[in-house]
């Protein structure tokens, strides 16, 4: 519940919001206001203690649960699904990334269509509705519908487009690598590092969001391309998932996937877990993977000292400690890449 809630709060920070006050409750079955009674009067109490605007929940409200916690709280209240979808709005930059998100928006705000027009007009607009939820106050379900039928015709012509690349890339025979992980695990870092190219590589939850492709090209070497992938986090929203699928599932015509991983951080085993879970339903497991420990310049340790899940991360043959920032393990990295790849010809060289 820890590091989920202190997910939220960065999240929560990523959108434009301060976190002012927190509140946490374990329970096992969620109520009609998502928590009991008396966790209901204090969250009131401190909300108005401390003028929040906004009360952020950290689980997926259904829409009775916020129609009634709004009534009762006589404040703005959004879930981590519409959180989280407010910071993709954030980060989409191509028209591809765009669509999904949007698509996403409006499955999500298709249930909540009764009741959540009048709360939007007293309440106000900002985080949680930033997209269609801020300029279509008077949209029905039937527009609702209508809107996110076109949106996937549109996304359907833009995979189209792409497959017609796809299919050029395959008869070329250039391998590609696609990089997966946890968000701020350090993905487009080492994207950069080793394509020398300008990705946005920021400290922040989901800096990259739409995919990014690169071609690594070394003097008298043959290229290979290195894509860079949204990154996952807990409580992934499912209408997030279902409209990312078709990209996420691209990741299928990779020849070898590096799963990076923040060594330091204190729960890169249940980060890694949240991936590897992704995968599998992605029906992935079977692609070659290589471990990637990341930002191993910050350990505070031996890297031997760490433990991932039952087992020490070194051991694993399939394990490779590299710092994208500094470039160290690098020539190890390349070349299990070329081992799984069987690109022999290639080998990375200082530039």
């Amino acid at each position: 519940m820890e590091d989920s809630l202190e997910e939220l709060a960065v999240l929560t920070e990523s959108a434009g919001a301060m976190v002012v006050g927190s509140i946490s409750q374990r329970i096992e079955k969620h109520t009609h206001y998502y928590v009991g009674k008396g966790k209901l009067e204090e969250i009131y109490r401190l909300s108005r203690d401390i003028q929040a605007d906004m009360v952020i929940f950290d689980g997926e409200l259904t829409p009775t649960q916020q129609r009634n916690l709004e009534q009762s709280l006589d404040i703005k209240v959004i879930d981590r699904t519409a959180l989280i979808l407010d910071v993709f709005a954030l980060r989409a930059q191509t028209h591809e990334g765009r669509l999904q998100v949007e698509l996403a928006q409006h499955e999500y705000l298709l249930p909540r269509l009764i009741g959540q027009w009048s709360h939007l007009e007293r309440l106000g607009g900002g985080i949680g509705t930033r997209g269609p939820g801020e300029t279509q106050l008077e949209t029905d379900r039937r527009i609702v519908r209508t809107k996110i039928q076109k949106l996937k015709n549109d996304l359907e012509k833009v995979r189209k487009h792409r497959s017609l690349y796809k299919q050029k890339r395959r008869k070329e025979g250039v391998p590609v690598i696609s990089l997966v992980g946890y968000t701020n695990a350090g993905k487009s870092t080492l994207l950069n590092s080793l394509a020398k190219s300008t990705v946005l590589a920021e400290d922040k939850m989901f800096s990259t969001l739409d995919p990014v492709t690169r071609r690594i090209s070394f003097p008298g070497r043959k290229p290979f391309l290195l894509t860079d992938t949204v990154g996952f986090i807990q409580k992934l929203p499912t209408t997030l998932i279902a409209a990312f699928r078709a990209t996420l599932e691209e990741l299928k015509e990779s020849d070898v996937i590096l799963h990076v991983v923040d060594i330091t951080h204190k729960n890169a085993a249940e980060h890694a877990k949240v991936v590897n879970d992704l995968l599998a339903d992605l029906e992935l497991e079977g692609k070659p993977t290589l471990l990637v420990l990341n930002k191993i310049d910050l350990l505070t340790k031996n890297i031997h000292e760490y433990s991932f899940g039952d087992s020490d991360v070194y051991t694993d043959n399939n394990a490779i400690p590299v710092s994208a920032y500094r470039r160290w393990g690098f020539d190890n990295l390349v070349g299990s890449i070329i081992r799984m790849t069987g690109r022999e010809e290639l080998s990375l060289i200082e530039v």
